[in-house]
């Protein structure tokens, strides 16, 4: 949908379909003086940015708006339809505007999607409970910054106030925020990836030490070796993806084993590039991974369940149980597919049935399924047994109504 000078200070509007029309916000005001203009404001967890930012709550959502220039918000929702398109983690565009205010000055608003469940980085330190997670997020840098390079998106300002966390089976996943400053390329050079990881390290090093003066952490923090750290990580899987494997004729079995090992990975690889290698009778592979989706995918052909990748990982896990499980008791091979309805019937669907009082309008609920099969692990540890699906998940709701209120943001196992 695309409005022309339809109300006081808005000069245009583009606004994907299905969504708000935005059109009885105070378009005439800057958003530093929407406070008490509008009631549609909202607070909620956010990062550090050095633009305004606000928060609109709507029947379809909650919505993030950034003041910027006109070109850069115009490029910025460019840069964000190019990651939809490439499937990659970001915060999901949903319109732009250009407006004009008493002085003059023409700015933009970038409209996007607030990211459900999300937490920025600042959390993972301030919030009771979520400790355990500040090791997760260096991979979750880590991963992201690789799955952008591989599709060819430098992104020029890698930073933790930059970046939202989304809760993930037991880690994290991390989005892109703020694509002001990124540069889409067909496949970025040596050069290019190792300016964005200068970036990130210095970009992390001064938001930590940052949190190291405001917060009295329990252990002291060493700001300038966790971007050192992300680097090793970025660098440890970025050479694992991208590594070339020597095939003999008689060794083609190890273009099965590399594509499994990268699907195990999460990466789904959309084709295998063999040349020769200069050597008789030998090959040179190289694996071509599209995303970081594969479990994801495979979750939702076989259930319809949408999850986030490791969530999807955990559940296929268990899918892959109850397989030989059956096979056990029929005395004959069970294809994954059916052992995938058996656990959508008889698993997944009257667990989070009897969940359902514990869900809020932004519960993530195969995040809460992933808990009780975190918590059923937790508990079959303690009590050196597998105690089962209905034992974990009797107890996890027994500890939600004890602390009820607090189970909504917190692990149930720590």
């Amino acid at each position: 949908m695309h409005v022309m000078n339809a109300t006081p200070g808005l000069l245009a509007l583009h606004v994907r379909a299905g969504d708000p029309d935005f059109l009885d916000l105070p378009w005439h005001l800057p958003l530093a003086e929407w406070p008490g203009a509008t009631t549609r404001l909202v607070q909620v967890s956010r990062g550090v940015s050095r633009h305004e930012v606000l928060f609109v709550s709507y029947r379809q959502g909650v919505y993030a708006l950034k003041e910027e220039p006109p070109r850069v918000a115009e490029r910025e929702y460019e840069r964000l339809g190019v990651l939809a398109e490439h499937g990659l983690p970001a915060v999901e565009r949903v319109g732009v505007a250009s407006v004009r205010h008493q002085d003059g000055e023409p700015s933009g608003v970038l409209v996007t999607r607030f990211l459900d469940a999300s937490l920025p980085y600042r959390a993972l330190f301030r919030q009771r409970g979520l400790e355990r997670y500040r090791e997760r997020l260096l991979d979750a840098m880590a991963s992201l910054l690789v799955r952008l390079h591989l599709a060819g998106f430098y992104w020029g300002d890698c930073s933790l106030s930059n970046t939202l966390f989304r809760r993930d089976a037991g880690e994290l996943q991390a989005f892109l925020v703020d694509a002001e400053t990124s540069e889409v390329h067909d496949e970025l050079s040596d050069g290019q990836r190792e300016m964005d990881l200068g970036i990130m390290e210095e970009n992390v090093s001064g938001e930590l030490a940052d949190v190291a003066a405001e917060m009295n952490l329990p252990r002291p923090l060493d700001a300038a070796a966790t971007g050192e750290d992300i680097r090793r990580r970025y660098t440890r899987l970025w050479n694992e993806i991208t590594r070339e494997v020597l095939i003999r004729p008689e060794e083609r079995y190890k273009i099965h084993e590399r594509i499994r090992a990268l699907n195990d990975l999460g990466f789904s690889v959309s084709e295998v590039e063999l040349v020769t290698a200069g050597l008789a009778n030998q090959l040179k592979m190289r694996a071509i991974v599209t995303d970081r989706d594969y479990h994801r995918h495979q979750l939702h052909s076989l259930t319809g369940v949408v999850a986030s990748e490791r969530q999807a990982n955990l559940m296929l896990q268990e899918v892959r149980e109850l397989q030989a499980t059956l096979a056990g008791t029929r005395g004959s091979s069970v294809p994954l597919g059916a052992a995938a309805l058996e656990w959508l019937d008889t698993r997944f669907q009257p667990t989070i049935e009897r969940l359902a009082p514990l869900a809020g309008p932004r519960t993530d609920v195969p995040e809460r399924y992933c808990q009780v099969l975190e918590h059923k692990w937790f508990l079959s540890e303690r009590a050196g047994r597998d105690v089962g699906l209905g034992v974990a998940l009797a107890d996890y709701l027994a500890r939600a109504e004890r602390d009820r209120g607090t189970m909504m943001e917190l692990p149930p196992t720590e």
